[in-house]
């Protein structure tokens, strides 16, 4: 199969290129940034730049698309439209040009917002900030274009938050953290967080392939959940280390993170902590994916595993020769 993953030098893309080309799929990669794992694969395409879409995209059986704006702090934030809405307009004239007729969109689970646990595929779409307005309406871009071709292909997934190793997101941020301790725990740390795996998630990416015409709708979590002091206790014993933590009481935590606003407001400079960060820290965030249940998908690693192997990577052996994104 020829596939065309767009966003295909990033974390999860990067990821997800291995696999496939592991599986015998030809792939191109199409990112505004080059890839060291890939370059002889790699073609510069930005989704905000229709013109540059057509050609890479040209003879694919399958787009994936996995580029988005997804920080929660990214300025000007028309930003978060141009990429995420206007950006799918453009994948889907392309596809409509190129007669391609089959797409896997990566979403998130931020549609939902502060949603209700457990949250399925059936959650109320409620989100709370540009990230996950702009992922809503892309993917009601991508259902336009399936609307107008009744025998295409349409899937989306709702990732919950990836980590891995050579990421640098909230999760590895969150165990550099508990490693190096103390670790200050803003709230009871009884909160509930959902996580995915890179490599399941990549794998699943994978496994959707091959599903057939008609819209297709999956969250995206690996299970157990856990709450954050059980995070805290199983990082600790994976480094045979004495559990270091100094608990803050929410209410400090978050005036705290209204004073750095305040600061970023005046200086224009952007900070690790905010409100808005404290507060997704400190709620509970538990997805279900009962349509994954449905179909024969296995996870390749447990999230155990993969927490033990990031952990491994980023704090114990600290050289690899081996390199996963361009982050």
């Amino acid at each position: 199969m020829n596939v065309a993953v767009i966003g295909g030098s990033g974390f999860i893309g990067t990821r997800l290129v291995r696999r496939l080309i592991e599986s015998g799929h030809r792939v191109i990669i199409c990112d505004k940034r080059p890839s060291i794992v890939y370059p002889d694969l790699y073609v510069y395409v930005d989704v905000c730049l229709p013109d540059t879409l057509w050609e890479p995209l040209a003879g694919s059986d399958v787009v994936i698309n996995l580029a988005a704006e997804h920080r929660d702090d990214v300025t000007p934030r028309s930003r978060y439209d141009l990429v995420n809405v206007n950006g799918a307009e453009n994948v889907c004239d392309a596809c409509i040009h190129l007669g391609i007729k089959k797409i896997i969109f990566t979403s998130s689970v931020a549609v939902y917002g502060f949603s209700p646990f457990p949250t399925d595929e059936c959650g109320k779409i409620n989100y709370f900030n540009d990230y996950g307005r702009t992922k809503w309406l892309a993917e009601e871009v991508y259902r336009s274009w399936l609307r107008k071709n009744q025998d295409h292909s349409l899937t989306i997934i709702r990732p919950t938050v990836v980590f891995g190793e050579q990421n640098r997101g909230n999760v590895y941020n969150l165990l550099k953290q508990i490693v190096y301790g103390p670790f200050f725990m803003v709230g009871s740390g009884k909160n509930v967080k959902s996580m995915a795996y890179v490599e399941n998630v990549a794998a699943f990416i994978e496994y959707c392939l091959n599903n057939p015409p008609g819209e297709h709708l999956f969250n995206y979590v690996d299970k157990p959940d856990f709450d954050m002091n059980s995070l805290v206790h199983y990082v600790c014993n994976l480094l045979n280390k004495p559990e270091k933590i100094m608990h803050i009481p929410y209410s400090i935590g978050y005036l705290g993170g209204l004073c750095f606003d305040l600061v970023s407001i005046v200086t224009r400079k952007k900070f690790p902590i905010s409100s808005i960060r404290v507060k997704k820290f400190c709620s509970n965030t538990i997805f279900e994916s009962n349509n994954i249940k449905s179909t024969q998908f296995i996870p390749p690693i447990s999230i155990y595993e993969g927490l033990e192997k990031t952990i491994k990577y980023e704090f114990i052996d600290k050289v690899s020769g081996e390199v996963f994104l361009t982050e």
